[in-house]
């Protein structure tokens, strides 16, 4: 059924069934229509709890939905407004994500992948003939209509989705996923529905052997590297790929988003619509195995912060909330790339920033009772310090501030910059920032340390709290023990 403006209320139409996931100005639920027996995964948002912003993203995300059918796109089939709630109808998808699906299979060719991409390609350029850019093209957003075997690819979250007029190319603000972003994005260039097809390229590579083309653990050095578009295709993991594939995605990676491929011209090369006749099908176990990899590393990366969002009900760009039966529902809020600050945002940003230079401070000076105040008592830490594992706690940082810090009388100068605070909801908060740390050692020698470390922030009883770090640096390092360096340098 065509999605259409209701004039009953959601109940007169669906009954709700259990919970499928939670955001914090949102919940999902599954839901049967009466009239059908059909199941629907409902999006329900509180719409007092919206702010005017919030509730213009939220319009121009049923908007584009509503102008979307395609049998590979997650499709929006009744919007709903009442007094305090919008309810959102959408697919219910159970097939969970493509990529998951792909590691679990016994044979996997290159054919096989061409049919995967090109799906996704349908459901793009079906994007770009009505006028909408995804932005956020990535493997979280791959979905499967069932689990049935050849269950169809489906397009899902678009909350970072924007409208263009035909070719329109203009500055919309700097959104998506890093490994995924283009490179006149990162260069903050005009852009429009080329972006789609970068991120297209990007899959495509890691569909035909389980990694990425562009990856840094430093994200400076990752933006370096698709700026200017440096990937190869190494030995010997490309030596079975054949040089079609190669072709199509050199098209899409190409730096020069005027001489990127359409999407509809995509969906005519060779190694598309002549797959039969071009597209190896040889097993490929080795890309098998290197996704295995792949889908472990992002899937820890997000549970870093997405999961524990999640958990603590607070409001996350893309949530994925799984019942118990493996089905599945992707829910955005687009709160983690807003491009337009309002007054409030940016006051909000300041204090954000403000008060992780106390907590540094408080570190630098082996002050635990403020550093105490300052984080949550069940603040999680992910550092190479504790060996990869992620601590929860105060007691591996109290351990650093009793025997190391509290001890040393020698000046710590830090320096934090670029800092970047992304802004979730009206009380969740990501900073991410580098920090540059000055001190002497026993010799006299000045010596500076640079790290890479992300906070994230919740405010309780109208104070903000840490809640989780991660940092990174290369050597030894960690939240509190980053001066255990400097004092045995002393």
């Amino acid at each position: 059924m065509a999605a259409q403006p209701a004039c009953t209320r959601f109940s007169d139409n669906y009954e709700l069934k259990e919970e499928l996931g939670k955001g914090a100005f949102s919940i999902v639920k599954r839901c049967v229509q009466k009239s059908t027996g059909f199941e629907f995964a409902a999006k329900i948002i509180n719409t007092k709890k919206l702010t005017s912003r919030d509730f213009q993203k939220l319009e121009r995300e049923a908007r584009i939905c509503r102008k979307l059918q395609h049998p590979n796109i997650v499709r929006l089939h009744d919007s709903i407004q009442e007094e305090n709630f919008h309810y959102l109808v959408f697919d219910l998808v159970t097939g969970g994500e493509l990529f998951e699906d792909i590691v679990a299979r016994e044979f996997y060719s290159e054919a096989d992948a061409s049919h995967c991409i090109q799906q996704i390609l349908e459901s793009v350029n079906h994007c770009h003939q009505n006028g909408v850019v995804h932005r956020d093209l990535k493997p979280e957003n791959l979905l499967l209509a069932s689990k049935a075997k050849g269950a169809a690819v489906k397009l899902a979250d678009f909350g970072l989705a924007i409208e263009v007029q035909g070719d329109q190319q203009a500055w919309f603000g700097f959104a998506g996923t890093p490994g995924y972003l283009s490179p006149e994005v990162l260069k903050k260039e005009p852009y429009g529905k080329a972006v789609d097809i970068w991120a297209c390229g990007v899959i495509l590579y890691i569909l035909l052997v389980g990694y990425p083309p562009f990856w840094d653990e430093d994200q400076h050095r990752l933006y370096v590297q698709i700026k200017a578009g440096t990937y190869d295709y190494p030995s010997p993991e490309w030596d079975t790929v054949t040089p079609e594939a190669k072709s199509l995605i050199n098209q899409m990676l190409t730096v020069n988003p005027y001489k990127r491929i359409s999407a509809a011209d995509a969906l005519k090369h060779p190694w598309i619509c002549q797959r039969e006749r071009v597209a190896s099908v040889v097993h490929r176990q080795e890309t098998v195995d290197c996704l295995k990899k792949f889908n472990a590393r992002r899937k820890l990366k997000g549970a870093i912060l997405t999961t524990m969002l999640a958990t603590r009900n607070f409001s996350s760009k893309s949530m994925i909330a799984k019942k118990g039966d493996g089905s599945q529902v992707k829910e955005s809020t687009d709160s983690s790339s807003t491009t337009v600050e309002d007054d409030d945002c940016k006051a909000r940003r300041q204090e954000i920033i403000k008060i992780t230079e106390q907590l540094i401070e408080a570190i630098n000076n082996g002050d635990y009772e403020t550093y105490t105040k300052i984080c949550d008592p069940h603040l999680t830490s992910f550092e190479p310090e504790a060996l990869g594992n992620l601590i929860e706690g105060m007691d591996f940082h109290k351990f650093n501030f009793e025997n190391v810090l509290g001890k040393s009388n020698k000046a710590i100068n830090t320096t934090i910059l670029n800092p970047h605070v992304h802004i979730f909801g009206e009380d969740t908060a990501c900073i991410a920032y580098v920090r540059l740390t000055q001190y002497i050692d026993k010799q006299g020698h000045p010596h500076t340390v640079q790290t890479e470390e992300t906070r994230v922030w919740h405010k309780k009883d109208n104070k903000w709290q840490n809640v989780h770090f991660h940092g990174s640096r290369n050597g030894s390092f960690s939240n509190t023990a980053t001066q255990y360096d400097f004092v045995n340098h002393k």
